[in-house]
């Protein structure tokens, strides 16, 4: 029988409520949502599970909380990294090139599309997939696009962007890593993978003169 596996020392000082949602999405990230409880998140931390309990009267206000975060973190450091960018296509070309970098935001979000019916995850996705349908709307009409044109295209756009990521899960891929040989034939090298994001860029993005650089669209967030 293994042994146990020993717990962190006792941290001094007391964590946060921030701490433990981080905490929650990184476990996410690692073992997607089921693997979110008590016990392991504090044995991580190095701590008693009364610190968890001075913050969170649940699990699932602890997951509530992680989710929460998520989309705060979405808002803060993708779309307010664009606010500065005054043409759209820039503005979009630098979108594109956050998102794909983001990879724990990958394997957060890829974790939380398979519990869809989880019923905190399922209102989470709908507020933050509706957001960044409607910012990317916004961005092809200014890059552009008439109304309906710039809807279809940012349809595409985020159809492609949660396809990939369903590709990856499905076939067990791995992306955005140094390049060199490989044995497993469906893990995508470095070079592969920004050969990708330029093709997407290029299929996506409108060409031709762009019009009077405007404000970015807003991220909405209404619930």
């Amino acid at each position: 029988m293994k042994p146990a596996a020993a717990s962190k020392p006792e941290r001094s000082g007391r964590l946060s409520a921030e701490d433990w949602a981080q905490a929650a999405l990184d476990l996410i990230a690692e073992q997607g949502v089921a693997a979110v409880a008590v016990e392991p998140l504090a044995r991580r931390l190095g701590v008693t599970k009364g610190s968890f309990y001075w913050h969170f009267p649940s699990r699932d206000a602890l997951l509530q909380a992680a989710l929460e975060r998520w989309e705060t973190v979405e808002q803060e450091e993708i779309f307010g990294k664009l606010e500065s960018v005054g043409d759209p296509r820039e503005r979009l070309h630098a979108l594109f090139q956050v998102v794909a970098h983001e990879h724990q935001a990958h394997l957060i979000y890829s974790e939380l599309l398979k519990a869809l019916d989880h019923p905190t995850v399922n209102p989470v996705i709908g507020r933050v997939s509706r957001r960044r349908f409607e910012y990317l709307s916004a961005l092809f009409r200014q890059a552009g696009l008439a109304g309906a044109a710039a809807q279809h295209r940012a349809r595409l756009a985020y159809a492609a962007y949660v396809g990939f990521l369903q590709l990856n899960m499905q076939l067990n891929m791995q992306f955005d890593v140094p390049s060199g040989a490989s044995s497993n034939p469906t893990r995508m090298q470095r070079e592969e993978f920004e050969d990708y994001v330029e093709h997407m860029m290029e299929t996506l993005i409108p060409d031709g003169a762009a019009p009077t650089p405007s404000a970015p669209p807003e991220a909405s967030s209404a619930t």
